[in-house]
């Protein structure tokens, strides 16, 4: 049997439309650029320079000027952006709301620059951050809509102002110019932090995005792997009847030697084994996980699983250490995740032969920590290399002599698929550790 060919890398061949998929993911990279604490932190930028316009340089350039009208579009500002950071207005969520707070920037800077000197203020500038933070989170018609505000906004302002007499005139030009380029200089920064702060959001987000295309990919793969294995069990059955027949005639007969029986009979067992595994395969295939009753003993389920894992293979040398209080706790697992653990068990056997070390038993410890549930597997084989080990997360290694190399791939689906992690860590003196980590249940629950 074959395995089904491993699905494309291309993000085109992907098309989750369930949970967690890509369109999950799509929709929460969109969600980020909209998020609505960045859009107050912009608006606490302009509150303080609106504040800082009205209580330093407005006295000081222009002492006659009113200040209060400007601190008082400062303050309603400030208001109604505590309200939206206390949760108020939770309708302003998403890119129509974020379009409305945009807007009421505007508007609150048209109604602080009507006070303060119309366009002959060089904070006139600090419009344009409002209208390029719009044009990197909103869809088109509302940036251009935005920008149709912006330029309305200036234009009132220029026929319709309080205007600014400076107390030294002769100096006008000087203090505008440098009015001006701090003007510039506050809307580069703005418009880089939030810019900068955006992409690495964006960033973040296309990376779980490809995670998740990842895993689907991956999950498309194992159950095309378990339907090719359901057709090869049936298959499989008429070839094992006839290998139980011709063990069952070797057995009757009188004329072997001892050694011959005791193969014999260890035929016949495993025999029985595999005969077991495939008529309880057609019930264990789908088998969803169970979420309220139904859950085993962690610690007996341990056994078990080492258990059914030695009489697959008798002659391995395996030594199991469980903590007692893992017997007061459950857990809730389906056969996909007995036979991860079986395949970590199964690697580490194989690696400790392929390191010439076939004695060696395979280390199986498992303890309570933080209401979960931790396992090592331990061997003393040659080890994996990080790339192969990142690698056999969303895709089989390759076939080799002991197998097709799509055990560490279906360990770490079952894992996940349970809400756990799977790790593998360098063992000190040479080897390979595989750590489980899954959660818990305590056995009042």
């Amino acid at each position: 049997m074959h395995p089904p060919p491993a699905p494309p890398d291309g993000p085109s061949s992907h098309r989750a439309d369930g949970p967690g998929g890509p369109r999950f993911a799509v929709a929460e990279i969109a969600a980020l650029r909209v998020d609505r604490s960045r859009l107050i932190q912009l608006r606490w930028f302009s509150v303080a320079a609106m504040v800082a316009m009205a209580v330093i340089a407005f006295p000081l350039l222009a002492p006659g000027h009113p200040a209060q009208p400007l601190l008082g579009v400062a303050l309603a500002l400030a208001a109604v952006n505590l309200a939206l950071q206390g949760g108020l207005a939770r309708w302003l969520d998403g890119r129509g709301g974020a379009f409305v707070q945009l807007v009421l920037d505007l508007v609150a800077w048209g109604a602080f620059l009507y006070f303060g000197g119309g366009v002959t203020n060089p904070a006139i500038s600090l419009l344009l951050p409002v209208v390029a933070v719009g044009a990197s989170i909103l869809p088109s018609r509302q940036a251009w809509a935005l920008a149709a505000v912006a330029v309305g906004v200036y234009a009132l302002l220029w026929e319709f102002h309080h205007p600014v007499r400076l107390a030294d005139a002769a100096s006008a030009m000087f203090w505008h110019l440098a009015g001006m380029w701090a003007s510039f200089a506050l809307a580069a920064v703005t418009v880089v932090w939030f810019i900068v702060r955006l992409n690495a959001a964006i960033a973040r987000g296309e990376a779980a995005l490809a995670q998740a295309q990842a895993a689907r990919a991956r999950d498309a793969y194992v159950v095309g792997l378990g339907n090719l294995a359901a057709g090869a069990a049936h298959r499989l059955g008429t070839p094992l009847g006839t290998l139980r027949i011709v063990a069952d005639e070797m057995a009757r007969r009188t004329d072997l030697p001892a050694e011959v029986e005791d193969d014999v009979a260890l035929m016949r067992e495993q025999i029985d084994h595999c005969r077991d595994l495939l008529n309880s395969l057609t019930q264990e295939t789908g088998q969803q996980r169970a979420e309220g009753g139904g859950q085993a003993a962690a610690a007996a389920w341990l056994r078990e699983c080492v258990a059914r894992w030695q009489r697959l293979r008798p002659a391995a040398a395996l030594r199991l250490d469980v903590s007692p209080e893992l017997a007061l706790h459950g857990i809730v697992a389906d056969a996909s995740l007995g036979e991860g653990l079986q395949n970590l068990i199964d690697n580490a056997a194989n690696a400790n032969a392929a390191a010439g070390h076939a004695a060696q038993a395979v280390e199986v410890r498992a303890w309570l920590a933080d209401a979960t549930l931790h396992v090592e597997v331990a061997d003393r084989g040659p080890g994996l290399s990080a790339e192969r080990v990142a690698a056999a997360r969303h895709a089989p290694l390759g076939s080799h002599s002991s197998g097709m190399g799509v055990g560490l791939m279906l360990a770490h689906a079952a894992v996940e698929h349970h809400g756990g992690q799977l790790s593998f860590h360098s063992r000190p003196g040479g080897g390979t550790i595989a750590r489980l980590v899954l959660p818990l249940r305590s056995s009042a629950e």
